[in-house]
């Protein structure tokens, strides 16, 4: 397992607050795991936001020493925004896969699967919540946590959920917002 050590560097876009859990070896809100690195993690797109390198829109919605959990990326060259409610879970340490994973980030990952899942019908009245793993873009294991709302014609289900036109996309705001959102349900759970 790689070594994590704390940092006194606050996110760089947002200083937003984030649930973290008593175990975390985060000290202090709003403040990122300064990890190691090495050849296989200085370039990983999730490595670099787990080191405060990239922006996390909204601030992370949880995290502790295993995992964090954030918004999708803010997509500026969507003209109709990013689509709300489409979270990802990553593990903190760099595998690839579900087959990497110890006992305990295993169980985890799949306790926070279902509190999203909760948190999301319950604070964004979604319908359907879509749990996935692709794994072929990115080398370093993370669950897509994909809210479906009311009304979503069918041809706009699973991983085209994002597509529908009528679903809600929002700019940095509406995803701030939404993270607020479901921090206060997980702190409710």
């Amino acid at each position: 397992m790689r070594a994590f050590a704390r940092t006194n560097l606050p996110h760089l876009y947002y200083n937003k607050s984030c649930i973290i859990a008593p175990e975390s070896i985060t000290a202090r809100k709003g403040h990122s795991i300064r990890m190691e690195t090495n050849d296989e993690t200085t370039n990983c797109f999730i490595c670099q936001k787990h080191r405060g390198e990239l922006p996390i829109p909204g601030g992370l919605i949880y995290e502790d020493k295993l995992l964090a959990v954030c918004h999708l990326q803010y997509q500026e060259s969507n003209s109709k925004g990013t689509y709300l409610g489409y979270l990802m879970i990553e593990n903190k340490r760099h595998v690839p896969g579900l087959a990497e994973l110890t006992d305990e980030e295993a169980q985890a990952l799949g306790l926070m699967a279902a509190r999203l899942a909760r948190a999301l019908k319950e604070s964004e009245g979604a319908e359907h919540i879509y749990q996935f793993i692709i794994g072929d873009g990115v080398p370093h294991l993370h669950i897509h946590i994909a809210a479906r709302y009311p009304g979503a014609p069918q041809q706009y289900w699973g991983t085209h959920v994002g597509e529908w036109p009528a679903a809600p996309h929002g700019g940095l705001p509406e995803i701030e917002a939404l993270c607020a959102r479901l921090r206060t349900c997980l702190q409710e759970q």
